[in-house]
């Protein structure tokens, strides 16, 4: 089996070559830009391409499976060759879906925690020594890849994004998956270059839940009324099963479940995963894992990679890094390190990064998001503006649209790092939050200078 990628150096997609190249295909690829990690991770397997740019030449009927990545564009000189030879084109999640049709697949959706709730399961199987396939969008401890296929797994683990799967297939990625096995976390408006309205975003969880298999499940957030009106308009053959923040208490900046009499010490914090981890158990019950078995694996959970990751600390100060970049995300990473460490002020900064963050009519989304902090900053760099081809936006219309008196917003990193440093650092966390890396700054390397 010959595959070909279009845009192979993409963060999935490079993991999918991976694990069609441990299955013994034959994988080719091509993409016009690849940075690291997949530069160096294509290059271990002998996957990464000899020259970078787009090579028609490569395109043949030896290739029997061209998979289509989203970073292409529909004038791609390889697409358009492979659809005058008639290749079967497939976008990823199209194929992780071939891939797994005769096994049960479990997928994990909603506009926060999917990837926290995704790992978590993958955790808990792999502590219980079940073996399974899995797609997530980050790299866990113990797993050498973010997408795993073999042949002799029954289950198959993903997580559902709701971004669009190809530039040629324009249906949210987790629309492909048809699960046995659905959770949906949470509905907060997100990717508005896609879904202009929120009423159109809402659909697409709901055609999510009208895709899971017959009689298979569909576990939801009790606390969100928009998954209230999906699960009470889902099929009479569906078991419908809702969750809610699991019992914990905290102290000395610890979180235990409380589980009857039991304490479970927790490595993880924050209301968000009192919810994840409530979800998670429930698809485990359904796949078979016990109660104990799940206590006992998930007391060892360190998180998913970017997802309130400590990259610095000391005994006066620790310095969190997270993903978060949607309001929701933002809301509840910050109010999580926040009543986790009551007793420290909170400097929170986060950078207005992607396409729906930093335009103009979805800015007062984020009212209040970060009202938590004891002193709260916000970074948006006007060159990634001009670059997603946005209308320009202020300062002042940052900071009016955030509504938090104590909100300082700033353009220049410099600025906002020396901003940080010049802010007495005893007894504080800082949070950054970001999906990107405010302008190339070094995350790691700053978070130590606050520590040292």
């Amino acid at each position: 089996m010959h595959i070909h990628f279009i845009a192979i150096g993409g963060s999935a997609m490079h993991n999918l070559a991976i694990a069609l190249h441990k299955k013994a295909y034959k994988v080719t690829g091509s993409d016009d830009e690849i940075f690291e990690p997949s530069k160096s991770r294509l290059n271990k397997y002998g996957l990464l391409p000899q020259k970078t740019g787009w090579q028609p030449e490569l395109i043949s009927t030896d290739i029997d499976v061209v998979i289509l990545g989203m970073h292409s564009r529909t004038d791609n000189p390889e697409l358009v060759k492979a659809q005058e030879l008639e290749l079967k084109i497939y976008s990823y999640p199209e194929y992780l879906y071939e891939q797994t049709k005769d096994k049960k697949r479990v997928v994990i959706g909603g506009s926060h925690g999917k990837t926290t709730i995704t790992s978590m399961i993958m955790h808990v199987l792999k502590l219980n020594s079940i073996a399974f396939d899995y797609m997530v969008g980050a790299n866990l401890e113990g797993f050498d890849t973010m997408v795993s296929l073999t042949n002799d797994t029954k289950v198959a683990i993903f997580e559902g994004d709701e971004y669009l799967s190809s530039p040629i297939d324009r249906r949210p990625k987790f629309h492909l998956y048809h699960p046995h096995i659905a959770l949906i976390s949470g509905i907060a408006w997100d990717h508005i270059n896609v879904f202009p309205t929120f009423e159109n975003y809402v659909e697409q969880f709901q055609i999510f839940a009208d895709k899971i298999e017959e009689n298979g499940s569909l576990i939801y957030f009790e606390g969100d009324e928009h998954l209230q009106k999906i699960a009470s308009n889902s099929r009479k053959d569906i078991q419908v099963i809702p969750y809610r923040e699991h019992g914990a208490k905290v102290v000395n900046g610890i979180s235990s479940l409380v589980n009857g009499s039991k304490k479970i010490k927790l490595k993880v914090f924050g209301k968000h995963n009192l919810e994840n981890i409530s979800g998670a158990k429930l698809v485990c019950n359904e796949i078979g894992i016990s109660d104990d078995q799940f206590y006992d694996a998930i007391a060892h959970f360190e998180g998913a990679s970017r997802r309130l990751e400590v990259l610095s600390e000391n005994e006066e100060c620790t310095v969190f890094y997270d993903f978060a970049h949607s309001p929701s995300k933002l809301k509840a990473t910050t109010e999580a390190v926040k009543a986790q460490f009551p007793d420290r002020e909170l400097i929170a900064v986060m950078e207005l990064h992607t396409f729906s963050s930093l335009k103009k009519d979805f800015l007062p989304e984020y009212k209040g998001c970060m009202n938590a902090a004891d002193q709260a900053f916000v970074f948006f760099d006007p060159k990634t503006i001009e670059h997603k081809r946005l209308e320009p936006i202020s300062e002042q219309e940052v900071k009016e649209a955030f509504n938090n008196k104590k909100l300082e917003v700033f353009t220049n990193t410099k600025l906002l790092f020396q901003r940080i440093k010049d802010i007495s650092r005893e007894n504080k966390n800082l949070l950054m939050m970001s999906s990107g890396n405010f302008s190339g700054q070094n995350l790691k390397e700053f978070a130590n200078t606050i520590t040292e």
